[in-house]
């Protein structure tokens, strides 16, 4: 079975945890070990997300004011760098004798996209109220709330063509662990002779994995997170977990935009661009919830694994 996983960049730099290298390094480690089983009996490709991270460089690069601001597109870059880098280690450690690759891959989007005037996506910490407002009125930021705080948030256009597309399906058809798109991809813009340009924004990192899983007919689109399953009335006191539903039944619920609303939005499209299956859980359960075992199952007729019956949508 081919495998697209896609890792949540805060299952990779959890809340409050300080932003050091080390720190990731053992998150990614404990990340690695739960997907190291469903590497070692199925095809695994890896992309990743990286609103901790980005904003973090993004903080830094504008707490230097020897020159401008670095665009996000090459801070998108470096974290593509950075954390494919620390996954790589960490899956060859795991996988003796497996071959495994980290691609920088360029997404192509609409330069008219309407996310660039309703910024959305979260990068970097969370801030209490005050030093949130004293930011964004230094650094011309856009905040939304976040957990009991602020975060900035920025535009998150669609992704459309994977410009390395040939070349990662040629690695993964050799037998190669590609570790691709993270970030969501570096966001670029094509003109008319094919030239390509950096944006100013960071692609959704699970709709960027729908268009790579689709684009490579994986078998199952695995979107792992801080979370075991989707709730229905999450943060409620009816909250339930939604263990199996088809994409007609999640559309009828509400997600939050920022966090859990594009990974519904991701198996919903895998499923109905024809994938067999897409499944949403927890990065610690990751075999199970590839075995459709844990998680929350997404297929267009009979989930995988467990009744249709149980806590529908």
């Amino acid at each position: 079975m081919r495998v697209v996983a896609a890792l949540g960049g805060n299952a990779l730099l959890r809340r409050g945890e300080a932003p050091e290298a080390e720190r990731q390094r053992l998150n990614i480690g404990r990340a690695v070990a739960a997907l190291a089983d469903v590497a070692r009996h199925h095809e695994l490709v890896v992309t990743h997300g990286n609103g901790p991270q980005v904003g973090l460089l993004a903080i830094q690069a504008a707490s230097y004011a020897g020159a401008a601001p670095t665009p996000l597109d090459v801070l998108g870059a470096e974290t593509e760098g950075m954390i494919g880098y620390l996954l790589e280690q960490e899956l060859r450690n795991a996988l003796p004798g497996r071959d495994v690759a980290t691609l920088l891959t360029q997404v192509v989007i609409d330069p008219d996209d309407p996310a660039f005037a309703r910024p959305t996506k979260p990068i970097g910490p969370v801030y209490a109220e005050q030093e949130a407002l004293a930011l964004a009125e230094a650094r011309g930021w856009t905040l939304a709330p976040d957990e009991g705080g602020f975060r900035r948030v920025v535009p998150s256009p669609e992704p459309g063509e994977i410009v390395e597309l040939s070349t990662i399906r040629l690695l993964v058809d050799a037998g190669v662990l590609v570790v691709c798109a993270g970030g969501g991809g570096i966001p670029v813009t094509e003109g008319p002779a094919g030239a390509l340009h950096g944006v100013e924004a960071v692609i959704d990192k699970d709709l960027a994995g729908e268009r790579l899983a689709s684009a490579l007919d994986a078998d199952l689109l695995l979107l792992l997170t801080d979370v075991s399953a989707v709730e229905r009335d999450r943060g409620t006191a009816a909250a339930s977990p939604i263990q199996a539903a088809t994409p007609s039944e999640l559309r009828r619920l509400r997600f939050p935009s920022g966090s859990m609303g594009p990974k519904v939005e991701a198996a919903c499209r895998f499923v109905e661009r024809g994938g067999a299956r897409a499944a949403i859980g927890a990065l610690e359960d990751a075999s199970a919830v590839a075995a459709g075992d844990a998680g929350t199952q997404v297929t267009g007729d009979q989930p995988v694994g467990r009744s249709a019956d149980a806590t529908r949508a």
